[in-house]
């Protein structure tokens, strides 16, 4: 079992920044690859970015290409989204996710319950 613990969301202007971060805890966090997708009202959700185990393979969606950047920190058991240039259609719920295997589709193992981000003048 892994545990995944997001924060750092919240109400911002167009333009602006936010870094949203996830905590794991349970088994050994560099056996997973991590992955950040997003829910939007009425949308399904959307893969937004992948780290691989060592952080030497990402992925990330088109729409936010050049604007996030996932990382993370095996040592800290922590991965990150830093977003930046935040447009309103990035409005969403943000989960973190994890898994075994390298996969840019949103079946992954094991889920956080979410973290609000709000892009609205």
């Amino acid at each position: 079992q892994v545990q995944l613990v997001e924060s750092g969301g919240g109400l911002v202007q167009p333009g602006g920044s936010l870094r949203l971060s996830c905590a794991a805890s349970g088994r050994t966090f560099s056996n997973y690859v991590m992955g950040w997708f997003r829910q939007a009202p009425g949308k399904e959700r959307e893969t937004v970015a992948v780290i691989s185990w060592s952080a030497g393979r990402t992925y990330y969606a088109d729409s936010v290409k050049g604007r996030f950047t996932i990382s993370r920190d095996n040592a800290k058991r922590m991965v990150y989204l830093q977003m930046n240039s935040l447009k309103p259609e990035d409005t969403a719920v943000y989960y973190c996710a994890a898994d075994t295997d390298y996969r840019l589709g949103s079946d992954y193992d094991y889920w956080g319950q979410g973290t609000q981000v709000t892009v609205s003048s």
